[in-house]
């Protein structure tokens, strides 16, 4: 997609234990299932008029897509179902499941979450991508701009790299790989032009199980600090996810 321009960064979400290295993202199956774990960059913003707005992204070279919609940053949609003809992708997102015997309790915050899914297999991932998604009573159609760049196809293994595209005017999705009990939390972000960074929280006590899984954070920087006509490189401090990625 595009270089957009960005507002600041909010919160991050932790999608659910894929299968550990060497497995694929399924083909068409239910996607990563997913839940929240917030993290605060300098001011999340948004409002009631936001909640029914959702957007997309392609990510993991044209494997996977990500589901942007608004809610609380503690109860992040999981993708229950998808499916394809042609590049017209339907989705499913459920609410999060609760522990069996309550259901999950959501903070009233209004944040951006990202919903993870493998793309069907079939799917061209250097074409545009239509998303119709259904999310309880809202139906929306979320048209994502192809990737010529992308080098895999729907269905083949990952190779477990970071990566980040545009989902909008205003926020890109970042997809890093690591324990499902671990979300990435955005410490800081901050760019000039045609890179940024992102700074995460780093905790040396924190336990964390040992799968390999995909964690969607949502990022967003101020409007003037992006140039709109250069490519935009993306730097990670912290975390344990130090390194730079491409945003497409």
């Amino acid at each position: 997609m595009t270089p957009r321009r960005l507002v600041l960064a909010v919160s991050s979400a932790l999608a659910a234990a894929l299968v550990l290295a060497g497995c694929t993202v399924g083909p068409g199956g239910a996607a990563p299932r997913s839940t929240s774990d917030p993290s605060s960059g300098p001011g999340s913003a948004g409002s009631a008029d936001d909640q029914d707005d959702m957007d997309g992204a392609l990510l993991d070279e044209g494997r996977m897509f990500a589901v942007v919609s608004w809610g609380s940053s503690t109860c992040l949609p999981q993708v229950d179902e998808v499916s394809a003809e042609g590049q017209r992708v339907s989705v499913t997102l459920v609410e999060p499941e609760g522990d069996g015997a309550t259901e999950q309790a959501c903070t009233a915050d209004l944040a951006p979450r990202a919903s993870l899914g493998a793309l069907p297999d079939g799917v061209d991932p250097t074409k545009d991508v239509t998303l119709v998604v259904t999310y309880g009573d809202l139906i929306d159609e979320i048209d994502v701009d192809g990737d010529p760049a992308a080098t895999a196809t729907p269905g083949s293994s990952t190779e477990y790299q970071p990566s980040a595209a545009w989902f909008d005017d205003g926020g890109l999705v970042l997809l890093t790989w690591g324990s499902s009990s671990c979300a990435p939390v955005v410490d800081s972000v901050e760019a000039d032009g045609s890179t940024g960074t992102v700074t995460f929280v780093t905790d040396e006590d924190q336990v964390c199980t040992m799968d390999m899984a995909p964690r969607a954070t949502v990022v967003e920087f101020a409007e003037d600090e992006v140039d709109d006509d250069a490519s935009f490189k993306l730097t990670l401090v912290g975390g344990g996810l130090d390194g730079t990625v491409e945003v497409r």
